[in-house]
């Protein structure tokens, strides 16, 4: 045999062949075994850690209750869940006030009946606790 032919020649190695069958095999007997039973109830709900929670629904009521919420914080009416304390922000309160006006006024007309009515009194419930607080004079 010629030095060309030895560097043109092909090794096949077979025996990568059985390995990858014997972890299809593996993978396969995995997933047909069931998990473990949880020692106890309050592990079933708790996800396993690093494992990722499922995601709200990308929908209009979700965006809209989420800056309701945000102007709430902003009014001092509901607590910081970071500080778990109140406090009144007046200009990030107008803020998200604004931009759920600006999400009522950009979708008009493609709403359900329910979404306009929700909209519209989470903006009226809003603006009246925004004026109250914008007449309260700032605590030292």
């Amino acid at each position: 045999m010629t030095a060309e032919a030895e560097k043109s020649k092909i090794i096949v190695d077979e025996d990568w062949k059985s390995k990858v069958q014997a972890e299809k095999e593996a993978l396969h007997q995995q997933q047909q075994t069931p998990p473990p039973a949880e020692e106890s109830p309050a592990a079933a709900k708790e996800p396993p850690a690093g494992a990722r929670q499922p995601l709200p629904p990308a929908d209009l009521f979700y965006l809209a209750g989420s800056l309701y919420m945000q102007a709430l914080m902003g009014l001092g009416a509901i607590p910081n869940p970071l500080s778990g304390q109140p406090k009144v922000e007046l200009e990030k309160a107008k803020h998200a006030i604004d931009t759920l006006a600006m999400l009522q006024q950009k979708t008009e007309g493609n709403r359900t009946p329910e979404e306009s009515e929700s909209i519209e009194a989470m903006l009226h419930e809003l603006r009246m606790v925004f004026i109250a607080a914008s007449q309260q004079p700032a605590s030292p």
